[in-house]
């Protein structure tokens, strides 16, 4: 009996031989990575410019923390909401089309392809070179911002909406085309009623994403609570920026907890 359990345990693979070639293939990678890494040391001023940076964040300004007016941090976060709220309703609505067309589950492949390559032309060019041609074209801006939004969310959400389309449960429609129903019968009460909560929980989550791009695409002046960023930092107003930031992550908590109970109740029905 011991005889036969030492022959099978000789049959086993090495393991071990393949753990060690990745732990030596991800040590050489990690060192060839280190070796484009420069480290010049830390400027002259740089300690008591880290120390002015750490006591204006941790006591921000209650000048523009609480002021009404269209400088203030209340007004450039309801205009940073309402870029990437738009965004999303825009990206949201016009990923639909797109998701449909390049489902190959329902369209013929060939036209799938184009709408799927269209989808990923999309994805690949980043938010901010979008914001940079965008503000080139209609000049900077809040409008900026909602069209640089718009564009990418498709990308991501069109993607999300193909997955749910997939995913599709055929025999309904099938026993709706038995019944005699008509195309427009079978999306309004066999594809819809399917999708809504999925597409429902992507769009909330890419508006979470535009929450925070949209203060990234403020720095390059498309609205929004970035350039007030940009300008307090180049100023060295970091009191103004401990202010500018405590507003900005409040939002984001509170849109993210708001946001994570809303798509668990979709999920779960």
């Amino acid at each position: 009996m011991n005889d036969r359990i030492n022959e099978k345990l000789n049959q086993q693979p090495r393991a071990w031989i393949k753990r060690l070639l990745t732990v030596v293939v991800v040590a050489i990678i990690l060192i060839w990575s280190s070796t484009s890494v420069e480290y010049k040391g830390m400027s002259a001023n740089g300690t008591k410019l880290a120390g002015n940076i750490l006591k204006g964040i941790t006591s921000p300004s209650t000048d523009i923390l609480f002021n009404l007016s269209t400088g203030g941090v209340p007004y450039l976060l309801l205009e940073t909401v309402c870029i990437a709220l738009l965004g999303t309703i825009i990206g949201a609505v016009v990923s639909i089309p797109i998701s449909f067309i390049a489902s190959s589950r329902i369209m013929p492949k060939p036209i799938a392809w184009v709408g799927s390559t269209l989808i990923m032309l999309i994805r690949t060019i980043p938010a901010i070179i979008y914001g940079l041609m965008v503000i080139r074209v209609t000049g900077p801006g809040a409008f900026a911002g909602l069209l640089t939004m718009s564009i990418c969310s498709i990308g991501m959400i069109s993607k999300m909406y193909i997955e749910a389309i997939e995913n599709l449960d055929i025999s309904i429609l099938d026993s709706m085309d038995a019944a005699g129903c008509t195309g427009f019968q079978k999306i309004r009460y066999g594809i819809l009623p399917q999708l809504f909560a999925s597409f429902m929980s992507t769009a909330i989550y890419r508006f979470d994403i535009n929450l925070k791009d949209a203060t990234v695409l403020g720095l390059v002046g498309a609205g929004g609570i970035g350039a007030p960023l940009i300008f307090a930092m180049n100023s060295y107003r970091w009191n103004d920026v401990g202010a500018l930031l405590l507003g900005l992550i409040i939002l984001v908590l509170v849109v993210e907890y708001f946001s994570t109970k809303i798509r668990t109740k979709l999920v779960r029905g």
